[in-house]
């Protein structure tokens, strides 16, 4: 233990051999020093010490411990208990301070590791996808897992109380119950096969083993137990066989998806690279300045048209990325298609006019508008224009039409070109996949357009299809979106023989926490005249709920901290004037037999699965209006 001294003003006067050990400072670079003046304190422990200090220099105590973190001369943080006293004068003046140093930086790297083992074996329990539970010497329940409380539907308090013979299977009662018994009076590991009631009120069979952990004396002081779900052993050995083949096809596919990153990162390299030479070389020989105005307008021209290729293909790279990280936002609204289309030609009607492609089109002006993000539905439509023009040769043809289909405005875009083989037609949508990756390829690009035009296509809603009768014979692809439905006197009849749905008075709060479906949905029911209100969470809504008043509730389940269960459960609780008997309807993606029974049970009177069409909710809402 170090012994150090200090005089009333905290200069040290006495610093021990010890205290050159644990510190590293030999006593005469410290002596005459003030505590102030010593990089002594860690520094988060700097108020502290100094509360410590002000204490014994004012006479509050004349002792006083304190355990703080120091450093060594070498810069090392020790963990540190002092024990400080105070010697005073008779007029209370204080005269000097002793202090007793034990470095306990071994204990506390002991605590620590400690706990970092308890912790670490805590994780691990509640990693495993088994049943974990742990009972005393007399085999009552102290512990189980998440798992656990998951699989029996009972928070952890109740299931440390509960009987657990109610949860077994009534033919399996009274075996388990007398091996149970045995085993706990007998201090003799625990095995047994039995059924074990689900949350969602199946029973299904478990594999439980239970060892007893017993002191020096022989005594059991716990149970250690783990219930292994073993209801689908009988349909192992069928499934061993078709696991075999699933492995050596998903061995192929890792190899294919190999070759394919491979082939990409070379086509990547290329593309990258190539339009740098011409920007480089006319660059170069601009900067002699020997070039003619004429030379210098065609210098411009290359350097301009090579960075904007550059350009897009590092925004397509971009949109990838943002795909492939869930970061791709829709700016949902009204869109013309007949104006989409038109601005998307004109950026590719250039580069079909350098080749003679004539570009026909047969635009039905009475389609009607779409809820989407305008400037992404044009991205679709020129990738798939842009690929159109690439693929057909000089004097080809490309047409785009615009029709109503059913409840779809479908996009037809049908070329001239190089066609698709059967074989590469499956995966022309997929990710970095070109159908001719060689180096002696004709056509340039990185594979990224028709998988980015997929994503966008399907983040609104609909469908895209490509279609070729074969090299050599052109292709066409189908974009098909979701328009919206008018709920008419007639389809009321036809569809449920209600009365017409007046939107336009009816106050409809959505909650979602997704912004992209808030905004959907938003543009869709404003579009019938509903006035809409948002909610974010759960909170939010019974916030707006009590203040507006609306007619209907449209939840999602899915939300954070407070699912929509919860809040149906909650909104149920109040009274009718604060909105207890509003009509709703979730909107999820929790689509099983067993969701939309939880979903009725706790208030619901609709539950409708996402991807949802605008007139299944148009008719969801008809439904409980006119049920009023």
């Amino acid at each position: 233990m170090a012994v150090i001294e200090w005089d009333g003003e905290l200069r040290v006067t006495r610093w021990s051999g010890a205290a050159e050990q644990i510190f590293g400072w030999q006593a005469d670079e410290v002596l005459g020093e003030l505590l102030t003046d010593l990089n002594l304190v860690f520094e988060e422990d700097i108020e502290k010490v100094a509360e410590v200090s002000r204490r014994l220099m004012i006479g509050e105590e004349s002792y006083v411990f304190s355990y703080n973190r120091n450093y060594t001369k070498g810069g090392d943080v020790i963990h540190c208990e002092w024990y400080n006293s105070s010697l005073r004068d008779q007029s209370g003046r204080m005269l000097s301070v002793l202090s007793l140093v034990l470095d306990v930086t071994p204990r506390q790297q002991a605590e620590a590791a400690l706990r970092q083992r308890e912790e670490r074996y805590r994780y691990l329990v509640e990693a495993i996808p088994q049943l974990v539970w742990t009972a005393d010497a007399q085999g009552r329940n102290d512990y189980v897992n998440q798992q656990m409380c998951d699989y029996i539907g009972l928070p952890f308090d109740q299931l440390l109380g509960l009987n657990w013979l109610t949860v077994i299977h009534p033919d399996d009662v009274e075996r388990i119950d007398q091996q149970w018994t045995e085993s706990v009076q007998n201090g003799i590991p625990y095995e047994a096969e039995y059924r074990l009631l689900r949350a969602d009120g199946t029973y299904r069979w478990q594999l439980v083993r239970a060892m007893p952990f017993k002191d020096e004396q022989g005594r059991v002081i716990q149970w250690f137990g783990v219930s292994t779900d073993i209801h689908d052993k009988q349909e192992l050995e069928k499934q061993r066989a078709r696991l075999l083949q699933q492995e050596q096809a998903a061995r192929e596919e890792a190899e294919r998806a190999n070759r394919i990153k491979d082939e990409f990162l070379a086509v990547l390299s290329h593309e990258l690279r190539s339009p740098l030479n011409p920007i480089l070389g006319w660059a170069k020989l601009m900067q002699s300045q020997k070039l003619t105005p004429q030379k210098t307008a065609q210098a411009l021209a290359t350097i301009e048209r090579n960075a904007k290729l550059q350009a897009q293909l590092i925004d397509d790279l971009l949109d990838v990325f943002r795909i492939l990280r869930g970061k791709m936002v829709l700016n949902i609204c009204p869109v013309n298609l007949v104006t989409t289309i038109e601005a998307a030609i004109k950026t590719v009607r250039l580069a079909a006019q350098a080749k003679s492609i004539q570009i026909q089109t047969r635009l039905n002006p009475h389609v009607g508008t779409v809820a989407g993000d305008s400037a992404r539905l044009q991205q679709i439509i020129w990738n798939l224009l842009t690929n159109a023009v690439k693929f057909t040769p000089q004097g080809g043809r490309v047409e785009v039409r615009l029709e109503r289909v059913d409840n779809f405005a479908q996009i037809q875009v049908q070329d001239t070109g190089k066609g698709i083989s059967p074989d590469f037609l499956p995966y022309v949508f997929d990710y970095f996949r070109q159908e001719d990756g060689a180096t002696t390829r004709k056509f340039g690009g990185l594979g990224l357009g028709l998988a980015i035009v997929r994503y966008l296509t399907e983040q609104h809603g609909g469908t895209i299809q490509a279609d070729s009768p074969g090299l050599g014979q052109g292709a066409t692809f189908t974009l098909r979106l979701p328009l919206p439905t008018v709920i008419s006197q007639t389809a009321q009849e036809d569809s449920s023989g209600t009365e017409t749905l007046d939107l336009g008075q009816l106050k409809i709060l959505v909650v979602d926490d997704e912004a992209d479906m808030r905004e959907l949905m938003v543009t869709v029911l404003e579009a019938y005249g509903a006035k809409v209100s948002v909610a974010a969470s759960a909170t939010e809504a019974l916030k707006i709920l009590q203040q507006t008043q609306p007619d209907i509730l449209i939840s999602d389940i899915g939300m954070p901290e407070i699912d929509g269960y919860m809040l149906m459960r909650q909104v149920r609780s109040l009274p009718p004037q604060q909105g207890g008997q509003i009509k709703a309807i979730t909107l999820t993606a929790y689509a099983g037999e067993f969701d939309q029974q939880q979903a009725l049970s706790v208030g619901f009177q609709k539950h409708i699965p996402k991807p949802v069409e605008p007139e299944t909710l148009l008719q969801a809402i008809a439904s409980l209006v006119n049920s009023s």
